[in-house]
């Protein structure tokens, strides 16, 4: 059959036509992927420059080093400088950094080459000094997350290093997502991170008035922005048993509408992760009467395909339903949903976590 020239042309726009819907379609699945990556480094850059305005100028110090025998009372021990007394000593210690501050009565940077901080440096990626008003600061930044006992005596100051595994039966990491200059959803002037950060506070009040020996770790406790890098680093150098991230939800428009319940995302490449979502989502379904919404794969999100340690990052509800919205604000259904976070984590370990 001899086609004219316009019925070649009207088949070649069908089929051209027909290609493009097909590949139209095919892309769509990987346009939350690219607006995921687009909102991720956003709030990385956000949150890097955050991080690099708290941090004070400091200067490298030299460690006198010393075997764990020579050391005895502890792994590193700063000399006293006279008239100072341990107890005029404050120590900090940042888990999410993994950075100890010891600050003392002004002391410059001479005092420190005639006695230098000494023990092993089996435990610390750096050390240094900064003058601050006037205080000294001396700043220990360690390789791993430690639970750190000091003790004092006239003469030095001791810092022993415990592995969270040597204090805890079990460690959870506990992440609220986003923070600071990063508010996530917004929706009818609330922010997704305070809705995330107050269901963080239920689940910490939850934890300690626990009486199972389990050592949890915050990535923050107030509004604060730690990077990603630093939220994940936080379960994998504490070598947690368990990696909980909470979030809410929204439309993909970000509209307000009927879409509404729990999603929790895995790491595609474990199976263990995958069950442990599989946990969350049951008992946070449960617990808060939501609609489950099922398992998302997660390895989009820097956190999750970036963690050692089973990972579920929990979207408790939809900012951009009402009648979720209206929930999420309440304190009562802030701590439901921590109650059903503790309780997937409690049975989660009732099955080898």
């Amino acid at each position: 059959m001899n086609l004219t020239m316009e019925e070649k042309a009207l088949r070649f726009a069908a089929l051209f036509l027909t290609a493009l819907t097909i590949v139209t379609c095919a892309s769509l699945r990987y346009l939350p992927l690219l607006r995921t990556r687009e909102q991720e480094m956003r709030e990385e850059r956000l949150a890097e420059q955050e991080f690099a305005e708290s941090q004070l100028e400091m200067q490298d110090l030299q460690m006198r080093e010393e075997t764990q025998e020579e050391a005895r009372k502890g792994q590193i021990s700063i000399r006293l400088p006279e008239g100072v007394t341990g107890s005029s000593v404050t120590v900090s210690y940042d888990y999410v950094t993994q950075t100890i501050q010891a600050r003392l009565p002004w002391t410059d940077m001479a005092y420190f080459d005639s006695y230098p901080v000494s023990g092993s440096s089996n435990y610390i990626n750096t050390l240094s000094y900064a003058r601050q008003g006037e205080e000294s600061v001396i700043e220990i930044v360690t390789d791993r997350v430690y639970e750190l006992d000091t003790l004092y005596d006239d003469q030095n100051y001791y810092f022993n290093f415990l592995t969270p595994q040597e204090v805890y039966d079990k460690v959870v990491v506990i992440d609220a997502g986003h923070g600071g200059k990063a508010p996530g959803a917004t929706k009818q002037g609330v922010n997704e991170k305070d809705i995330d950060l107050a269901i963080l506070l239920e689940l910490k009040q939850i934890f300690e008035e626990s009486e199972e020996n389990i050592g949890v770790y915050f990535t923050r406790t107030d509004d604060s922005n730690p990077t990603f890098d630093q939220r994940v680093q936080l379960a994998n150098k504490s070598q947690a048993n368990l990696f909980i991230s909470i979030h809410n939800n929204s439309t993909r428009s970000g509209r307000m509408s009927s879409t509404h319940g729990t999603q929790v995302m895995y790491d595609e490449s474990s199976e263990a992760s995958r069950k442990f979502a599989q946990i969350c989502l049951e008992e946070v379904t449960e617990g808060l009467g939501s609609q489950d919404k099922g398992l998302v794969e997660g390895d989009s999100i820097y956190i999750i395909r970036t963690s050692d340690v089973p990972v579920a990052l929990i979207e408790v509800g939809f900012m951009t339903n009402q009648r979720e919205l209206d929930l999420l604000r309440t304190e009562e259904y802030q701590r439901q949903a921590a109650g059903s976070i503790y309780q997937a984590v409690l049975r989660a370990f009732e099955e080898g976590y």
